[in-house]
């Protein structure tokens, strides 16, 4: 018989130098507390949003991990015209193996704006799924009680030609200019509100096409494929197609917002969808239309607009950069507003086509112009004389 000898296992020896062994105020929260909070307790959007994004003015002190093919290394600060306080200073000399010092260079001005909408993956899904569930509720209600067979015969072509022609704006801003500009902010607070924005658009888009396909199910003579043509061909349509493509090409990231929802979306986008759409719809006995159409308002005027007037509101009162950044500004109002203008008159005949008409274009014309011209009170900028075209 044979006896186990006792293995001989070394003792752990605690020195103190362990992770997480030193006890300090905080120590026992489960908060981060390595920015300073927007209000008193930072909140949870703040905990998973800000800093997230690394950063070489902050944090990460080897500087950026990855480059450009131009050398240029992860997001510049030079992808837009705009400033903020603390950006002119110079970049720390990084030594070979060092990693430089960088924790005295942030750019302090990007890293203070702080989504007011509170944006980040979670309430993105839930957000979007609510409204999908409800849209797709609403039509399917619409079904059952035949209420496509009430519209009059002229607002259906209406739909089909021009509603349908909105997913194209739609699409084409949110693919191609929100998310664009998502990826060049400077910090995971822009990139969160910006990507959120570009969602909301891409769904919206989403919208028109199921509902364009529904349409196409329930009404006899419905031209599912009316909207490309329309997009296309239709001389009413080809200023708002003119402008939407010239904003998808904007290299700089904040004219992209600036143009798209400072300019753009008040004196087109709300002029097409709410004194259009909306006022046209329920004459002609569509009271689905406005549900979609509403969805869409509710995402520009009560979230995507928010976010815009807090990160423009923060770079015009810019302890440093205010005056540079309000002349960029104007210089991009006086280019942009022409533009958009133009685009809206020419979409003039559209109010015609209905049989129960909405209110006169020059109505609906003047409540967007005001309504854009308090979109720049609040940010303490000047309409340009473009807009009494």
């Amino acid at each position: 018989m044979t006896t186990t000898q006792p293995r001989s296992v070394p003792k752990p020896v605690f020195t103190d130098a362990e992770a997480g062994a030193k006890v300090f105020p905080d120590s026992g929260l489960r908060r981060f507390n390595y920015f300073t909070p927007q209000k008193r307790k930072q909140s949870h959007y703040e905990d998973v949003t800000v800093e997230v994004q690394p950063d070489p003015r902050h944090y990460l002190t080897q500087g950026w991990l990855y480059a450009f093919a131009d050398g240029r290394g992860g997001y510049p600060l030079e992808w837009t015209k705009l400033k903020a306080w603390g950006q002119d200073r110079p970049e720390p000399v990084r030594g070979p193996g060092s990693g430089g010092k960088g924790y005295d260079w942030p750019a302090h001005g990007w890293h203070e704006f702080r989504d007011p909408n509170e944006e980040w993956e979670l309430t993105l899904y839930r957000y979007n799924a609510n409204v999908v569930r409800q849209l797709n509720q609403n039509v399917e209600a619409a079904r059952q009680a035949k209420a496509f067979e009430q519209w009059n015969r002229n607002w259906v072509h209406f739909v089909a030609q021009h509603v349908g022609a909105w997913m194209h704006v739609d699409h084409g801003l949110g693919l191609y200019l929100f998310a664009n500009a998502n990826r060049r902010a400077p910090t995971n607070m822009h990139n969160n509100a910006i990507s959120v924005n570009s969602m909301h658009r891409i769904r919206a888009a989403q919208d028109l096409a199921l509902y364009n396909l529904t349409l196409s199910e329930e009404i006899e003579d419905f031209d599912g494929t009316a909207h490309l043509s329309t997009w296309n061909e239709d001389p009413a349509w080809q200023g708002v197609r003119e402008v939407s493509e010239r904003l998808t090409g904007i290299d700089d990231w904040c004219e992209a917002v600036f143009a798209a929802n400072v300019v753009f979306e008040p004196l087109v986008g709300e002029l097409f969808r709410s004194n259009l759409v909306q006022q046209a719809a329920p004459a002609n006995g569509d009271f689905v239309t406005p549900t979609l159409i509403g969805a869409e308002e509710f995402d520009y005027s009560e979230r995507d607009l928010r976010y815009t007037r807090v990160m423009f509101d923060l770079l015009v009162n810019d302890r440093e950069f205010a005056d540079h950044n309000r002349g960029i500004l104007q210089e991009w109002l006086s280019d942009w507003v022409p533009r958009c203008i133009t685009a809206a008159r020419t979409l003039q005949p559209l109010w015609s086509q209905p049989d129960a008409k909405p209110p006169r274009f020059e109505d609906g014309l003047d409540r967007a112009k005001s309504r854009f011209g308090g979109i720049l009170s609040d940010l303490g900028l000047q309409a340009p004389k473009e807009l009494g075209q």
